[in-house]
């Protein structure tokens, strides 16, 4: 899973189908989501998985309005096309997968 910054985002999240994690080190459900979204990787081929640790990408948390986590952002081609906020099963993150790509 590839890591967002500031300095990266834009280009991590231009083209094709993306899921941004919005998480911190200290949040017990983004922890449990963590291997979903390892089982989710290894299932959708088509969707590329980043993350955004909150604590140290404060502006792109403000930017996502990012005000519960875990939150997750479905992006298509750079732009946001939905947002999930708490834990999510494989199952419902491959349907979402699904329906966007």
């Amino acid at each position: 899973m590839t890591v967002l910054t500031k300095d990266n985002f834009a280009q991590e999240t231009a083209s094709g189908l993306v899921l941004i994690d919005f998480w911190a080190t200290w949040c017990g459900p983004c922890r449990m989501q963590a291997p979903v979204l390892e089982q989710l990787a290894s299932q959708a081929p088509n969707l590329k998985i980043c993350k955004v640790d909150v604590d140290e990408q404060e502006e792109l948390a403000v930017q996502f309005r990012v005000m519960s986590i875990p939150t997750l952002v479905f992006m298509k081609d750079g732009k946001p096309v939905r947002t999930e906020i708490g834990f999510h099963d494989l199952n419902t993150l491959k349907a979402a997968v699904d329906q966007l790509a």
